[in-house]
């Protein structure tokens, strides 16, 4: 009896657990059991392990009973990823590789009947998980040999040493014992890809409040929600948020990307340092904005981590969906529960929502000479009430983009470039960064006391006014983050009266 242990790991939501693929070779009846809470797709392992070590040119033991556990027993396992530690755990079983070079190394892939080696969902997030182990012990990280693509997309990550092989006799070379090995070459991760320019905010006539708006919203890392008549900008403006965000650290950009590979089986996409932008249509249900599925996937929230997601037309998506959209706006986490399973993703992403006051769209565009609206105030509160309150007080920042003269916006000049909006949110975010080591959008109720500190003056102003307008705690803390951020825009050290009534100025558009 002989038996063998290759290192993997399986995929469970944004985390790669260790998976221990153990293969026994005894007499008996022949046969290949595979026992381990396998997936069709991993059961199915046996035909093309079997085919490729044959096509390979390695005997298979078709006089053996061969038994392939992948444990823990209880850790749910599928696609093919398997394939390539199966078919080396048979060969190390039959005693062709060496033990030291097998256990020194974490290997995924899937095999071709012809042993070619295909590229594996989620290569990112095996690599970040091999760092994390080995972060956590005084080890250093286990190499990891993977179908080349995947091998490139994996390299990314500091401080591996990644292998990329092409096919299963590739592997098995550079496992062999003595000086028969042939190492397999390092990996070399994919060329940077270039950040195409994207739209400028010059094109923008007009709009002086809602471009403010924007600009606090890129500062200070704030949900915004615009609201005005058709043809006013609202889409124009919210294309145009990515180009007024900082670059992605190294962090943020490999978590981003690997986010990006767990969505498809396409190869993840290179980390550029280009925030996400996320437009799903309004058709689009719950289960594709926070995820779902089996095994579950990550969603456009997921997505959009780093990022921003932006809603345009948002009364017209489902209920169910925005409503799901209110603890990852609070907590940055989305945890998919489903009876057989649990999954976790980051979901740190920017808000934007887009929508027209009314039904017909046109309520408050009359005064600029376009069509005047019919709707009744009833079917306006009910087109309007479709964003719940709660939802919108998780909304930082609600602006009013109103309608232009065509005449107007043919005299108006062109404004400001998003690089020198950018240059100036980069500085108050720096200056945000340094105070509490995250933008003012995402601190928690007890920071806020400590860095949202606001003069008297400025404390009795916003107490009144949130004792007129009835705010909850929730809003009255939101409020303070964005009075916070016009501050650091400004580069005061304490928060005043004037950046209290800016702040009070892009709250409550709508009633919540």
């Amino acid at each position: 009896m002989s038996l063998a242990t290759v290192n993997s790991r399986a995929l469970l939501g944004f985390e790669a657990p260790a998976v221990h693929v153990e293969v026994q070779l005894a007499n008996g009846l022949p046969s290949f059991t595979l026992v381990g809470l396998a997936d069709t797709e991993v059961k199915e392992a046996r035909e093309r392990v079997r085919a490729a070590l044959q096509q390979s040119g390695f005997a298979f033991p078709h006089n053996k009973r061969v038994t392939v556990s992948l444990a823990p027993a209880d850790l749910p396992k599928e696609s093919g990823r398997f394939d390539l530690p199966i078919a080396l755990g048979i060969l190390a079983a039959s005693g062709l590789l060496d033990p030291e070079r097998l256990a020194a190394a974490e290997f995924a892939g899937e095999l071709s009947l012809a042993g070619e080696l295909r590229p594996v969902r989620g290569a990112l997030a095996l690599a970040l998980a091999v760092r994390r182990a080995a972060a956590g012990s005084a080890a250093p990280p286990r190499q990891l040999v993977l179908p080349c693509p995947s091998a490139r997309t994996a390299a990314q990550v500091p401080g591996l040493d990644v292998r990329g092989a092409r096919n299963l006799a590739d592997v098995v070379a550079a496992l062999l014992p003595g000086d028969a090995a042939v190492p397999l070459p390092p990996a070399r991760p994919w060329p940077p890809q270039l950040a195409l320019p994207g739209p400028d905010l010059r094109d923008v006539k007009g709009q002086a409040g809602a471009k403010r708006a924007l600009e606090i919203a890129a500062a200070g890392a704030h949900s915004l929600l615009l609201v005005g008549p058709p043809g006013t900008g609202k889409s124009m403006l919210a294309q145009r948020l990515p180009g007024l965000l900082p670059p992605l650290d190294d962090d943020e950009a490999l978590a981003a990307a690997a986010l990006q590979g767990l969505s498809s089986s396409a190869i993840d996409a290179a980390a550029t340092g280009q925030r996400p932008f996320r437009s799903p249509h309004h058709t689009a249900s719950a289960v594709a904005l926070v995820g779902g599925g089996s095994p579950p996937r990550p969603g456009e929230i997921s997505l959009a981590h780093g990022g921003l997601l932006f809603l345009d037309e948002t009364p017209e998506f489902p209920r169910a969906a925005l409503e799901a959209l209110r603890e990852p706006l609070e907590t940055g986490r989305i945890t998919i529960s489903r009876a057989a399973r649990q999954a976790s993703f980051p979901a740190r992403f920017q808000l934007v929502a887009a929508m027209n006051p009314c039904p017909c769209g046109w309520l408050g565009a009359g005064t600029a000479g376009q069509r005047a609206c019919r709707c009744t105030p009833d079917a306006v509160a009910r087109y309007q009430g479709r964003l719940s309150g709660p939802l919108l007080d998780r909304i930082d920042l609600q602006v009013e983009v109103l309608a232009a003269r065509p005449a107007d916006l043919l005299a108006a000049p062109a404004g400001e470039a998003s690089a020198v909006v950018a240059a100036r949110v980069a500085a108050a975010r720096q200056r945000a960064v340094q105070r509490q080591g995250q933008p003012n959008g995402q601190l928690g109720p007890g920071d806020i006391d400590e860095h949202c500190v606001l003069q008297e003056a400025a404390t009795h102003f916003l107490r009144q006014a949130a004792d007129r307008l009835g705010w909850s705690g929730r809003r009255l803390h939101r409020a303070m983050k964005v009075a916070r951020t016009i501050a650091d825009l400004a580069d005061a050290p304490q928060v005043g009266v004037s950046h209290v009534a800016e702040a009070l100025q892009l709250q409550r558009v709508l009633a919540g």
